[in-house]
């Protein structure tokens, strides 16, 4: 069990709060607003009505004793930054911070925060990546230029081989798992002579311009 501070307790921090929580974390909060902390207080380890900009609150809660901290302050980024601050003095390890913008991503980065999360533009790439390729099933962003896709296997591919496919020297990507809907099998790291059928779909993971290359195979 790991120990967790929310700070901000709008639709985001809620839901990554009782996430964790529901899944036995110990889950601390703070925030201005007391109807917020009432709504989520019983489902909590610990929430309380505090300015988590002000250092010493923070050490009151506990903030210091977590193993990370996750900032959803909404609109108010010079709240973020001084909490933000707040919390790396106290040396937490991993600080997640919910940005509006790019420009707030910057900003945080160069305070030395480790994580911006923008949940609005992440979704639009997952949206466009997924509408953009016609055998993409899912999309996950790992990096800057680095991601994870769910795909349907072309069908150029079916019938051979991940071997013969020749798909790591020839698009510079990894199969990471591939899924049989028709036997409900997962196979972590396939042999590399399983033949591909209609049914399977491939877990790929790589550069991004290389998914997009292979996402727009027939």
């Amino acid at each position: 069990m790991k120990r967790f501070l929310i700070v901000g307790l709008g639709n985001f921090g809620t839901a990554v709060g009782l996430s964790l929580a529901e899944n036995g974390h110990d889950v601390i909060a703070i925030d201005r607003d007391g109807t917020l902390v009432d709504r989520v207080g019983n489902q909590l380890a610990r929430a309380v009505v505090g300015d988590a900009t002000d250092i010493e609150i923070l050490k009151q809660l506990g903030a210091h004793q977590t193993d990370a901290a996750v900032v959803s302050l909404g609109d108010d980024i010079t709240a973020c930054v001084l909490a933000s601050m707040a919390l790396l003095e106290l040396k937490i390890g991993d600080i997640y911070v919910k940005v509006v913008s790019k420009e707030h991503a910057r900003v945080m980065e160069r305070l030395g925060v480790g994580h911006t999360i923008f949940p609005e533009y992440d979704t639009a790439i997952e949206l466009a990546a997924q509408l953009g390729g016609p055998g993409l099933l899912n999309y996950t962003k790992l990096g800057p230029d680095f991601s994870i896709q769910e795909m349907s296997v072309p069908d150029s591919w079916i019938g051979q081989t991940i071997r013969e496919l020749n798909i790591r020297q020839k698009y510079a990507l990894t199969i990471v798992a591939l899924h049989d809907y028709l036997t409900g099998s997962t196979l972590a790291a396939p042999d590399p002579d399983h033949k591909l059928n209609d049914s399977d779909t491939l877990l790929v993971a790589g550069n991004d311009e290389a998914l997009a290359q292979v996402a727009k195979l027939k």
